[in-house]
């Protein structure tokens, strides 16, 4: 018998606010542990939270992004559970009124388009982090997390292989970049994954025993994750087991899930109306100017590369990272050749990223530096031979292009007398050749090219080479 998966997803990703969902504590990522928290995010009683005005504008932007439905009206409920990583015991969450409702999502997969159903999109306080490898014996905690702005997407139980999963979370990462709502580092723990999944004979209506994958951090694990577990509920049924509902983590090392502790339920986390933080209503004019500030997202950027001449396939690697993509945008803005500014990042910029000379995030140069090198080979100011050396040498020492090229002499000086005087030199040394040329074999001209290029290197560009050559050869 053949077992057909079922998933569903909840995504959690740290909103790029500069503070914290209920104070004023710092959100950035990492810092001494316990040195961004204060007494309301380390759940002293008595504290009053004040809710983050640019969280709620960035819930509403990816509700938009995603197609949902934005409530008027919203407000905040008490999720109850004791774990050392969450001090107050309870986490201020929403159930019956998410800010988001509905939605769809495209993704593409070798079968096709599909579309993917958003139940509800919710904002929460993260967590802290326990530090378990310190010492076997104990765990620390480290609340500098703790309170940090998230949002819950949670989906329809849509996805019936590892593959759709993995497309719709690089999707929505590559989404809530480009809104400017999260930065979308997986290796930060600022998108996350839990993974529900359940498998049933093929043809039953009904899904199977439901498990969850939590803190799925990366494309990679998760596309194991859910191998490894579809393996293994397949595994149990075929040998006459029962799977039973339950957490699981998944094991990177050794490719295997493990068991957390039982599934709970909405009602196992008593759910209350917090009564400390009053509903909010928003207004149409609200919701339009958060509307009216989502920037381009990638699909658009898409169609725009390929109204400049860039190939699909070219522009969804440049689009694939938006650091990248921005740099080239800027990069057009000073140099108005978008072909040329394409080829240049995919083969030599993103080329020096991968082989760890470069770093997107820290350039120790500009767009405008960038933009101006391939100007001067484009425009044959120097060799488009020495642009991948200009680079490499402002990827070093960060001076701008011009500098570079004028002390390694790159620079062509078009000097015409002395190409003159080496075409007259190559046509007087090699008669023969050019008899030959004359005489209708033009597969010759190549070799005189190739000696006048050799000779002629900085003192003009090829074209130029090429002209004077023609003219000297046909007697004008």
């Amino acid at each position: 018998m053949k077992y057909y998966p079922t998933m569903g997803l909840e995504i959690h990703a740290e909103l790029l606010t500069k503070s914290k969902l209920f104070c004023s504590c710092s959100a950035e990522f990492g810092g001494e542990p316990n040195s961004r928290c204060c007494p309301g995010c380390s759940g002293f009683p008595g504290m009053l939270p004040s809710l983050n005005q640019k969280a709620m504008e960035y819930i509403i932007k990816a509700g938009f992004i995603m197609g949902c439905s934005i409530s008027r009206f919203t407000k905040w409920e008490r999720k109850h559970y004791f774990y050392p990583d969450l001090p107050g015991a309870y986490q201020i969450s929403q159930l019956e009124r998410p800010v988001c409702v509905g939605g769809n999502v495209a993704i593409y997969v070798p079968s096709g388009e599909k579309s993917i159903r958003i139940n509800r999109i919710h904002l929460e306080e993260d967590a802290g982090k326990l530090i378990h490898d310190i010492s076997p014996n104990f765990s620390l905690a480290d609340y500098n997390r703790g309170s940090i702005p998230l949002i819950e997407i949670v989906t329809e139980p849509d996805f019936h292989s590892a593959e759709e999963v993995m497309a719709f979370v690089d999707k929505i990462r590559r989404m809530l970049q480009y809104a400017g709502v999260c930065d979308g580092k997986m290796e930060q723990g600022s998108l996350r994954c839990d993974v529900n999944i359940s498998i049933a004979p093929e043809g039953s209506e009904k899904l199977g025993t439901r498990t969850e994958i939590k803190n799925l951090n990366s494309i990679r694990s998760i596309g194991r994750a859910i191998e490894a577990e579809i393996n293994r509920q397949t595994d149990l049924i075929v040998s006459g087991g029962k799977v039973v509902q339950q957490t699981l983590r998944f094991n990177d090392t050794v490719g295997e899930t493990v068991a957390m502790r039982s599934k709970e339920n909405a009602h196992d986390y008593r759910y209350m109306p917090d009564p400390d933080i009053p509903p909010l209503i928003l207004t149409e004019s609200e919701l339009e100017r958060i509307f009216l500030e989502i920037p381009e997202m990638p699909e658009k950027r898409m169609e725009r590369y390929k109204s400049y001449g860039i190939s699909e396939s070219d522009a969804e690697i440049i689009i694939s990272d938006k650091l990248i993509s921005d740099f080239f945008d800027e990069s057009i803005n000073y140099y108005n050749n978008p072909k040329a500014v394409a080829a240049f990042i995919l083969v030599e910029l993103m080329r020096r990223i991968n082989l760890g000379d470069a770093d997107i995030n820290g350039l120790p140069f500009g767009a405008k530096e960038f933009a101006k090198l391939i100007e001067l080979g484009y425009t044959d100011k120097i060799s488009r031979s020495h642009m991948k050396d200009v680079l490499r040498e402002m990827l070093k020492s960060g001076k701008n292009p011009e500098t570079i090229c004028e002390e390694q002499g790159f620079i062509i000086k078009e000097d015409i007398n002395t190409v003159n005087t080496v075409i007259d030199k190559i046509i007087s040394e090699n008669a023969g050749v050019v008899e030959q040329y004359r005489s209708g074999e033009q597969k010759v001209f190549g070799f005189l090219m190739g000696k006048a290029n050799n000779e002629l290197k900085g003192i003009a560009a090829p074209p130029v080479i090429k002209a004077h050559l023609e003219k000297k050869l046909n007697g004008e």
